[in-house]
């Protein structure tokens, strides 16, 4: 049976800035100690399964901080961080490890609400930039080299790379085709061009109107919740897609993820 092992972890309001890898290591350490030391003698510390979602929250808050050529410097610190993390959990005892690798981030709505009539050639033809996924790609690139490293450097360890990245591009481009609304609107909001009220919170527009952001009608036809993250019919089409291990590497399903292939 898959048994999966939750560490505490940090969700940030939508109005907060998402914490970066390095201060999610630090909270995972904390989680590492505590859980050790309840899990002895063969608990179910090294028989869970360790899931990573990795990327989004540094790469978006890099995308609005830094230039390219400081985010593309950024990549290989980040990766490290993350490697780092594996190896401490595999220290003290964890061998099955489930990585997301991170998503086409410039098709997140939020990450065009500010970039209104972009000249030619900036957006895909699904509205998404093209900066900001190729930066994504690169990142999963370094990500897969990082976690082949790791197969070698920790022997005992089970580790499945999960391409997340082609699955929720897809989902991007099969909207329309699934009756779905545009990928660009989001279910819990108000945006409007110059006009921004979050999911949850009042606000007034340009023309002096209160108004607050409410949850849309059918949720389960947006892949967007809130412009950052994504609705639970969305994860639920994600999971359909990766779990079966037909996007993973080696491609096994979650099912055999504490197997090594």
């Amino acid at each position: 049976m898959t048994r999966l092992l939750i560490l505490p972890g940090i969700t940030p309001p939508p109005t907060i800035p998402p914490y970066s890898t390095e201060i999610r290591v630090k909270t995972i350490d904390g989680g590492i100690k505590v859980t050790a030391n309840k899990q002895k003698d063969g608990g179910d510390f090294s028989k869970a399964l360790y899931t990573f979602d990795i990327g989004q929250n540094d790469l978006s808050v890099a995308f609005r901080t830094m230039n390219d050529d400081q985010v593309r410097a950024a990549i290989p610190n980040i990766i490290d961080q993350f490697s780092s993390a594996v190896q401490r959990l595999y220290e003290e005892g964890a061998r099955s490890f489930w990585i997301h690798n991170t998503g086409p981030i410039g098709c997140l709505p939020v990450q065009t609400f500010y970039n209104i009539n972009p000249p030619p050639g900036v957006l895909d033809r699904y509205g998404c930039l093209k900066s900001q996924n190729a930066k994504a790609v690169e990142f999963n690139k370094q990500l897969k080299d990082t976690v082949t490293k790791l197969r070698t450097k920790l022997p005992e360890a089970a580790i499945t790379y999960v391409d997340l990245y082609a699955a929720k591009y897809e989902l991007i481009r099969s909207t329309k085709s699934l009756g779905w609304a545009d990928p660009k609107k989001v279910c819990c909001g108000y945006h409007e061009k110059y006009d921004h009220v979050w999911c949850g919170t009042k606000g007034v527009i340009g023309n002096g109107t209160s108004v607050y952001g409410a949850v849309c009608s059918h949720p389960e036809l947006h892949a967007s919740w809130d412009g950052v993250h994504y609705t639970e019919a969305a994860n639920h089409w994600f999971a359909n897609h990766v779990l079966n291990g037909s996007l993973n590497d080696p491609p096994l399903p979650i099912t055999h993820a504490c197997y090594r292939a």
